[in-house]
């Protein structure tokens, strides 16, 4: 009895989430964007562009935010502008 009024109040939960009734902390204002089609853009120019690319993309999930161009415009994505290796340089390119 008790098994079957925990899968019934799991599948109610799922049900609320799923119909947005219950908020979803873990990925409200994240916005789906295509990173691998933004990163290719921001890194074309790179001159090591795998690692550009591989850095890039680790930036744009954690953020969802890829700022516009080749280079600069970091203004427009502070997360991606502030983002540290454990040595204190900048991850994002």
């Amino acid at each position: 009895m008790a098994n079957s009024n925990f899968f019934v109040g799991f599948l109610l939960l799922v049900l609320l989430v799923e119909m947005n009734v219950i908020e979803q902390p873990w990925i409200q204002g994240a916005e789906a964007i295509d990173c691998k089609a933004k990163c290719n853009v921001r890194c074309s120019k790179s001159w090591k562009p795998k690692m550009c690319l591989r850095a890039c993309n680790t930036c744009c999930q954690r953020c969802s935010c890829v700022p516009s161009g080749t280079s600069g415009n970091k203004e427009e994505c502070p997360c991606y502008a502030n983002m540290k290796t454990h040595g204190g340089a900048y991850k994002c390119p």
